[in-house]
């Protein structure tokens, strides 16, 4: 049987779930079978997928195939960015702490508030009418 030479993990955020491989390679991220460039065109997304690279330093050492779905393209790129720092942790226990140390690998478990009844939104109340 051939060895296993990618490493996978997955990453969670808002409503968005990512599948993320990482391969050793030249640092090419391919989201959906698209260019992290064609998917995400703000740079502010682009500065949130490779952040974990950045504080690892390992830019350019892994190529990375995503597949994601569910939320919106904020919610989509920490959920990519979440699943890359959990693969990386993988690959060396010192770069674990790294990313550990600077809260790459809690799962950002903020998410929408329900709508209660008698409200217009989840907190916001209809005016209020003395008389």
């Amino acid at each position: 049987m051939a060895k296993k030479e990618y490493i996978y993990a997955t990453g969670k955020r808002k409503s968005s779930i990512a599948r993320v491989n990482i391969i050793p390679g030249t640092g090419k991220i391919t989201v959906n079978k698209k260019d992290m460039n064609e998917m995400f065109t703000l740079d502010t997304l682009k500065a949130i997928i490779l952040k974990p690279f950045n504080v690892a330093n390992m830019m350019e050492k892994y190529d990375v195939e995503a597949t994601v779905h569910g939320g919106g393209f904020a919610g989509q790129a920490g959920a990519i960015a979440h699943g890359i720092a959990k693969a990386l942790a993988t690959t060396d226990p010192e770069v674990r702490t790294i990313l550990k140390r600077n809260g790459l690998l809690t799962r950002d478990s903020r998410v929408k508030e329900r709508r209660k009844y008698g409200l217009k939104k989840a907190r916001k109340a209809p005016q209020f009418s003395k008389r």
